[in-house]
């Protein structure tokens, strides 16, 4: 792995790199919706503030991937926001990134974790699958504010 890429938590200044890297995948693959707008005009007010986090990946100084986790509370976080520059993809980045989200669930005393996807995100949903998510009904989870979600998925711990 190289060493100039690295995670760590969100600081201020993260805001534009959050966004531009979220909207890249979201409006390569679907639209951009409300919820999307909103969460990623004001991340620290949306994710940091009600208990939630959101971890970078950096290669030096450059931001090439993100993910966060909403406090949905009751020790239950949902993934969100979860990608990596493309230039990036299939060097391991991903999973490593999704596993130090999980840690940080852990850490915040968390019991389970959810995320919302879609089936035409196969990578993705592959991914969440080999490292313990499984696949639950829509009902058992909170409601998601995207039309795109398809996918429901949740690892208790």
């Amino acid at each position: 792995m190289d060493p100039n890429i690295h995670i760590r938590p969100f600081v201020p200044g993260d805001g534009k790199a959050f966004r531009e890297l979220n909207e890249l995948w979201i409006t390569r693959y679907f639209v951009l919706e409300p919820a999307d707008v909103e969460a990623l005009s004001h991340p620290y007010e949306h994710y940091i503030e009600p208990g939630g986090e959101i971890l970078m990946v950096l290669d030096g100084a450059t931001a090439i991937g993100c993910c966060a986790l909403i406090n949905e509370g009751h020790g239950v976080y949902e993934v969100s926001k979860m990608t990596m520059r493309e230039d990036y993809r299939g060097l391991g980045l991903g999973r490593r990134l999704l596993q130090s989200v999980i840690d940080a669930a852990k850490d915040k005393g968390s019991s389970k974790v959810f995320l919302v996807t879609n089936s035409s995100l196969g990578s993705a949903v592959h991914l969440y699958e080999s490292v313990g998510f499984q696949h639950v009904p829509r009902e058992s989870l909170p409601q998601s504010p995207y039309q795109r979600g398809n996918v429901f998925m949740a690892m208790e711990f």
